[in-house]
């Protein structure tokens, strides 16, 4: 039985995706077989995950309303361990009110990612920002659950939010762990991002993890290429970053 990893915040902007897809990237290079799934709405996993050319808009949204199979919604990507379930045609919907409504009223969301980890080691769930419904949903159906945090004052605000509602979903689900907070974008030649970083680990040291995720040119060209950074620039300081962090994780996950 796999298990399945949430990725959330508070706030957008934090580089949440971005970790998302390039963690499971590195995953899946690992041989590791790797579902990505995308609960939020925005959808933005489909402009960096490296899917085919042409592949079908259709994804978890079209599941859960009924449109599709879920061996329908699972799409190959570059990576022969690494699938991906799109957010769907919710993300280009003009309304998403019946989205959020079947989440919170089927049972659809758990029985899709308990039949992920059957077949998958890791299942990694993106979620929209925020502490809805959504998120309680995908945090009631996880095993474990990451928080990206921007090197900034301002995310550094929002953390005990977000920690308040894990603890608050593990109070519910015996099976939920945090793994740890993952410190993104860091800039070492902001002081702002130095003392956040400090205060952090200073404060919250059995939370954060190990490794640091710097900001780099090279992500964001890789992202709006469509690509994963730790694909197509491998060397680059933040692909090596994700690579380290697939490794402190994979243990932990496996």
């Amino acid at each position: 039985m796999g298990t399945v990893l949430a990725f959330v915040s508070q706030k957008g902007g934090v580089g949440k995706t971005t970790t998302a897809i390039n963690l499971a990237a590195a995953f899946g290079k690992r041989g590791i077989k790797t579902l990505l799934v995308d609960t939020d709405p925005q959808g933005a996993v489909r402009f960096g995950v490296g899917l085919r050319r042409g592949h079908p808009p259709h994804g978890f949204s079209d599941y859960l309303d009924g449109g599709k199979s879920l061996r329908e919604v699972i799409l190959p990507t570059a990576l022969p361990w690494l699938r991906v379930i799109l957010a769907g045609s919710v993300s280009s919907s003009a309304s998403q009110e019946i989205y959020r409504q079947l989440i919170e009223e089927t049972p659809l969301l758990g029985e899709l990612l308990e039949q992920a980890r059957e077949r998958c080691t890791v299942v990694i769930v993106d979620t929209p920002p925020g502490l809805g419904q959504i998120v309680h949903r995908v945090l009631a159906a996880s095993q474990h659950v990451l928080i990206p945090l921007q090197c900034e004052p301002l995310a550094l605000q929002t953390t005990p939010q977000i920690l308040r509602a894990v603890q608050q979903v593990a109070a519910a689900n015996s099976e939920l762990s945090l793994e740890g907070i993952v410190l993104t974008m860091f800039d070492p030649a902001s002081p702002s991002c130095t003392r956040v970083t400090d205060y952090v680990r200073e404060h919250l040291p059995n939370m954060v993890m190990d490794v640091t995720i710097p900001r780099s040119a090279a992500a964001a060209d890789a992202f709006a290429a469509g690509q994963p950074v730790v694909l197509r620039d491998p060397e680059d300081p933040s692909a090596l970053a994700y690579e380290s962090l697939a490794t402190e994780l994979a243990e932990h996950l496996r």
